[in-house]
């Protein structure tokens, strides 16, 4: 009985085989299937379960590679050089965007929960939550409300901190969060969400993440476009790599 139960889920699992990653079409509530982007590596120290900013999403995956332009996807072969396995979480086939709103309900706290566990049987190495811009409202959701799962710590890059937008990370119940916790910004981040100004309150509200860093860089070249989009200084343009470096060591060695 169990084992025709386990064989039915499998077949449920649809996969797309590429080059290098895989993408991976769960079912994660009852008639709702939710797309994830894995790939990994030998001897793996940590996976990077990814929030990207935006609509959410990774892009068409062409070759093994997910097209997406957003900063974290983009950032892909820079985590898997880190010697990081990364899972990127897509969209549920019941919307086309993740909104703020859309971000903090309980419909996708269960889709992220069944990809957690669905990552944690591809590997048995930690799961970092890393989001980025709008993808930061859905990690700091996460690490609140999925306290049962195995979280290893959480990484907001360019985080939403308008107060008027839902799930805000400042207006969300920081203090619930116990894991380590790094922000990192860019302080010519432009865009109205996230005023490198605002980031500190993100600090003072984690008064229970047993370590905690706020990194405020400075680097990059040649921004273009929305300045609220992937490809300005929000978007860590042009210093791709190090940041990536930074959130690496961190997640390696986690201090104040």
């Amino acid at each position: 009985m169990i084992k025709n139960l386990i064989a039915a889920i499998l077949l449920m699992i649809t996969v797309t085989a590429h080059a290098a990653g895989q993408v991976f079409i769960v079912p994660t509530r009852p008639g709702i299937s939710t797309t994830l982007f894995w790939e990994a590596v030998e001897g793996a120290k940590a996976t990077v379960f990814i929030f990207p900013g935006g609509g959410g999403g990774f892009g068409k995956v062409i070759e093994g590679k997910p097209g997406s332009t957003n900063f974290l996807v983009r950032s892909l072969p820079y985590f898997l050089s880190k010697g990081f396995n990364v899972a990127i979480f897509g969209r549920p086939d019941d919307t086309e965007d993740l909104d703020y709103a859309d971000r903090i309900s309980d419909k996708h706290m269960a889709d992220v929960r069944a990809m957690l566990e669905y990552v944690q049987r591809q590997s048995s190495a930690p799961v970092w939550i890393v989001g980025t811009s709008k993808g930061t409202v859905s990690a700091t959701a996460a690490a609140i409300k999925l306290q049962d799962t195995a979280i290893a710590g959480l990484v907001l890059t360019s985080s939403i901190v308008n107060y008027k937008k839902p799930g805000a990370v400042p207006k969300q119940d920081l203090s619930a969060i116990k894991i380590p916790t790094l922000v990192l910004h860019h302080s010519k981040d432009a865009c109205s969400q996230c005023q490198p100004y605002e980031v500190p309150a993100i600090l003072r509200g984690l008064t229970n993440a047993p370590v905690k860093k706020m990194i405020l860089a400075d680097g990059g070249s040649n921004p273009g476009g929305d300045v609220c989009a992937a490809l300005h200084w929000h978007g860590f343009i042009g210093m791709e790599k190090e940041a990536v470096d930074m959130i690496s060591e961190w997640i390696k060695n986690p201090l104040p």
